[in-house]
C-alpha cells in the first residue's frame, strides 16, 4: 500500500514524541534538576517540583511528571502560602522556595518478601455487581501497591522502572522520595498551626484545609460530584472517620451503569469505591473518602462525594476532627 509524503512524516512525528516521552528519566537527573538549567527533560523539574510539593503538603495528586491541572493548583496553593505570585507555574522564586528542602526526590528502594505476598486479587471487576463479590478489594500486583505507597501514577512508576522485575524480591527500583518526614503542616516559627476548616472547592477540583486566620494550611485535588450526582452545598460537619471502611451502594444512588436492584456490600482494601478511608460528613451518604483510581482524581467527576487519592484522603484524616467544618464553594 502506498503512502503519502504527508502521511509518513505524521507517522514519524508520531513515533519521535513516543520515543521522548518514553525515555525513563535517571535519579540523578532528577535529583540535580534546576530550573532554568539547560537538561536534558523539562520532566525533570515538573517532577521534582511535584515530590516537594507533595512533601510540603500541597499534593500534585498522582505523582507524573506532566504539567496539568493538579499540578498547577498545587503551585498556585503554595505560591499564595508563600506569599508568591500566584502564576500556578514554576518560577525562579517559587523553585527557590521548593528548593529549600534539599533531600533528594528520586531514591533506590528495594522490593521485600513482604512486598510480594500482598495480599493481591487477580482482577478489580469493572461492574459493580461482580465486584460485590470479591471477599476483599485489594491491590492486583505488585506494581499498583508500590506506585500507590510512593504517591505515584502507575503507568509513570511503570515506564520509570521499565525492564526491572517487579515480581523478585531484591529488586531496586526508582521511588518518589515522599515518604520522608514532612514538616508539620502549616508550621510557623517550628509550631504548626491548627486546622479549623476544611474547603471543597467544586469549580477548581481542590481541597483546602485552613487554619483560624483563614491562611492555607495544605492543599489536595478532588472530584466533587458532577451534574448528574452533584455535591453538597453550603456547610456540613465531620461526624467520623473509617479506615479502611467496607461500602454498601444503594440502588437509590443511580450510578450510571449499575443495574442492581439490591443493596451492594463491598469488602474493605484500597480498591474498594471508597478507598482507604472514608469521612463521614451530617448529611447521608455524603463523605470525603480515597479512591481506586488515583489518576483520575480531579480529572473525572464524582458520585457527588469528595474523591481524593488513597494517600491524600489518609493524609486529611490525620488533620480533621469531629466537628470540623467542611466548607462546600459552588
Amino acid at each position: 500500500m502506498k503512502r503519502t509524503l504527508a502521511v509518513w512524516l505524521v507517522l514519524a512525528n508520531l513515533a519521535c514524541a513516543h520515543a521522548a516521552v518514553a525515555r525513563p528519566l535517571a535519579a540523578d537527573e532528577v535529583n540535580a534538576a534546576e530550573f532554568g538549567a539547560k537538561q536534558k527533560s523539562s520532566q525533570a523539574v515538573n517532577l521534582k517540583a511535584q515530590v516537594l510539593l507533595d512533601r510540603a503538603g500541597f499534593s500534585p495528586g498522582a505523582i507524573d511528571g506532566r504539567n496539568g491541572d493538579n499540578f498547577q493548583n498545587a503551585l498556585t496553593a503554595f505560591q499564595k502560602r508563600n506569599a508568591l505570585k500566584e502564576s500556578g507555574k514554576v518560577d525562579k522564586e517559587t523553585w527557590a522556595k521548593l528548593a529549600q528542602d534539599s533531600e533528594p526526590v528520586l531514591i533506590e528502594y528495594t522490593i521485600s518478601a513482604a512486598d510480594l505476598k500482598g495480599p493481591f486479587v487477580d482482577e478489580i471487576p469493572v461492574k459493580y455487581e461482580e465486584r460485590a463479590k470479591l471477599k476483599r478489594l485489594d491491590y492486583t500486583s505488585v506494581a499498583e501497591m508500590l506506585a500507590e505507597r510512593f504517591h505515584m501514577d502507575q503507568e509513570f512508576f511503570e515506564q520509570l522502572n521499565r525492564g526491572k522485575a517487579m515480581d523478585k524480591s531484591g529488586t531496586a527500583i526508582l521511588v518518589a522520595n515522599v515518604n520522608v518526614k514532612p514538616a508539620a503542616i502549616g508550621a510557623k516559627a517550628g509550631k504548626p498551626e491548627k486546622a479549623v476548616k476544611i474547603e471543597a472547592d467544586k469549580q477548581n477540583n481542590i481541597v483546602r484545609v485552613l487554619a483560624k486566620d483563614g491562611s492555607l494550611l495544605a492543599t489536595y485535588p478532588a472530584s466533587i460530584g458532577s451534574e448528574a450526582k452533584p455535591a453538597p452545598s453550603g456547610t456540613l460537619k465531620v461526624v467520623r472517620i473509617a479506615r479502611n471502611p467496607t461500602y454498601t451502594y444503594d440502588p437509590e444512588f443511580k450510578f450510571r451503569g449499575v443495574k442492581a436492584e439490591e443493596k451492594l456490600h463491598f469488602a474493605a482494601g484500597p480498591n474498594n469505591p471508597a478507598g482507604s478511608v472514608w469521612i463521614a460528613l451530617d448529611q447521608k451518604s455524603y463523605g470525603i473518602h480515597g479512591s481506586a483510581e488515583p489518576s483520575r482524581v480531579g480529572k473525572v467527576d464524582s458520585h457527588g462525594c469528595v474523591r481524593m487519592t488513597n494517600w491524600d484522603a489518609l493524609a486529611l484524616a490525620k488533620i480533621v476532627r469531629k466537628g470540623m467544618p467542611v466548607q462546600f464553594i459552588d
